[in-house]
């Protein structure tokens, strides 16, 4: 009698509403987590694509075939495709969330890291298919350039931007125009190449003073955006490797980006103690990409002075980038899991 009765509440019109609520509440929250998707997880791209590139100078470095590097490229591609899917699915949904995060003076930065996505990508691709190469490559930087425009627009606009603001995020839009000679050059478009180097090095400059006097004479960062410090070595960098790779050879201006690159390194492995007490959060994908150009343009001086000393640190570099790509990938897929990420802020 009982285990009929069981079965005849199973079946009941109230047990049938609680299910249908529970599976209401949870395409709201699903479609409440997309609304809160943030535009910072292309950096997530750009530390895999980083990573990539740092693989495939690794293997040019010890003579060995690009296996490696073609696993990660197609894993980047991956995660790429589906972040890309998820955004424009955002913005199809929630157009008004992708405007908040566009009047956002952090949030807006982070658009052009899909522009530096598909430039790393078609970058990383060029040891397997120039053709496809360039399409990514093109793509990219046509769409960074209008992106870069666009923020320099909103900055010098009517917006009412305060120096608390201000974050080494801000490099994001303008100085990963850097980027693009890296496989600009090699494609045979070497004025486009200089056109593009010239705006990056420029305003790295200017939002470089401008970080600076932030950091020294007004309150520090927020502890969530402390991890973008490390963005500071991304610039001169991989303003080392584009210039090297347009002129082809090593001089002393690309010695001192390289060592600027370098010496911020160091202040940054200063910031550790503090660093490692931050919870997690997607600026820790910052950790990566700037890591991973360091690497690259180790290995190239290296490679360019022949220096065991360069090429062993460079070593070194890789292995302690490996770590932080990994962990990383741990930490997201963890984050992503419990819900901690896709939060309204």
């Amino acid at each position: 009698m009982t285990q009929t009765s069981n079965l005849s509440e199973a079946g009941s019109p109230s047990s049938h509403a609680l299910q249908n609520n529970e599976t209401i509440a949870g395409a709201e929250n699903k479609l409440s987590r997309l609304e809160h998707f943030p535009n910072a997880f292309f950096a997530m791209v750009m530390g895999l694509a980083g990573f990539t590139l740092a693989t495939e100078r690794l293997e040019k470095t010890l003579g060995t075939e690009h296996v490696s590097s073609l696993i990660l490229l197609i894993f980047t591609g991956i995660v790429f495709a589906v972040l890309l899917g998820l955004y424009l699915t955002k913005a199809i949904k929630f157009p008004q969330a992708i405007s908040w995060e566009w009047n956002h003076p952090v949030r807006m930065c982070f658009f052009p890291a899909a522009s530096i996505g598909l430039i790393l990508m078609g970058t990383a691709i060029g040891p397997f298919s120039q053709p496809l190469s360039l399409g990514f490559w093109a793509i990219g930087s046509l769409l960074h350039l209008v992106g870069t425009l666009a923020v320099l627009s909103t900055w010098i606009g009517h917006r009412n931007f305060e120096l608390m603001h201000l974050n080494p995020a801000w490099f994001i839009p303008v100085v990963g125009n850097i980027l693009v000679p890296i496989a600009g050059a090699r494609l045979g478009f070497g004025e486009i190449s200089w056109f593009f180097f010239a705006i990056g090095i420029i305003f790295w400059i200017v939002l470089l003073t401008l970080v600076f006097n932030r950091l020294v004479f007004h309150n520090p960062l927020p502890e969530r955006l402390l991890p973008t410090l490390m963005i500071l070595i991304a610039p001169p960098a991989i303003g080392f490797v584009s210039f090297v790779t347009m002129t082809g050879a090593v001089d002393p201006f690309s010695r001192i980006l390289y060592y600027t690159g370098v010496f911020f390194f160091l202040i940054i492995l200063l910031q550790v103690p503090k660093l490692s007490r931050i919870s997690f959060a997607m600026s820790w994908w910052a950790y990566s990409f700037p890591l991973a150009a360091l690497t690259i343009s180790t290995l190239l001086y290296s490679e360019q002075i022949q220096s065991g000393m360069h090429e062993s640190i460079g070593f070194v570099l890789y292995g302690l980038l490996l770590l932080v790509i990994g962990g990383l990938l741990i930490r997201t897929a963890k984050a992503i899991l419990a819900g901690q990420v896709c939060q309204p802020e």
